[in-house]
């Protein structure tokens, strides 16, 4: 594997021949924690790599358990967001009929020549549906 390293600023570039071994071991690393090769290069040249702290069977299970209530907790709160959608296109199609009733009131009221009525408050609420 060939390792280039490029600074950020400037022109002066580093170029290095990592030996099959080595390579395996960072694409391994790399697949094993879903990060991409170059993160794990770049987090071993600079030694950000923490040691753990604790046993890593032990907090391994523990992140598994908590995958599974997480997905329990998805299965409860799924239901919802649909029904909340749901809600919120019935709210917006409820805001354009609104608007359109608002206009048509508006135009009945320039026919009759009366006073037009502005409820800015009632404007604001519709643009709010329909945004949502």
């Amino acid at each position: 594997m060939r390792l280039i390293i490029k600074p950020e600023k400037g022109f002066g570039k580093i170029n290095a021949e990592l030996n099959e071994d080595l390579a395996g071991k960072i694409n391994r690393l790399s697949e094993r924690y879903g990060v991409p090769v170059e993160r794990v290069i770049k987090i071993a040249l600079t030694g950000e790599f923490k040691e753990p702290t604790g046993d890593i069977k032990e907090l391994e299970r523990k992140v598994k358990e908590l995958e599974k209530k997480a997905w329990v907790l998805e299965k409860e709160y799924s239901p919802l967001r649909f029904k909340t959608y749901g809600l919120s296109e019935d709210n917006k199609v409820l805001a354009i009929e609104l608007s359109g009733l608002i206009a048509e009131n508006s135009g009945l009221r320039r026919f009759l020549r009366l006073k037009p009525k502005h409820k800015p408050e009632l404007r604001k609420l519709i643009s709010y549906y329909l945004q949502g």
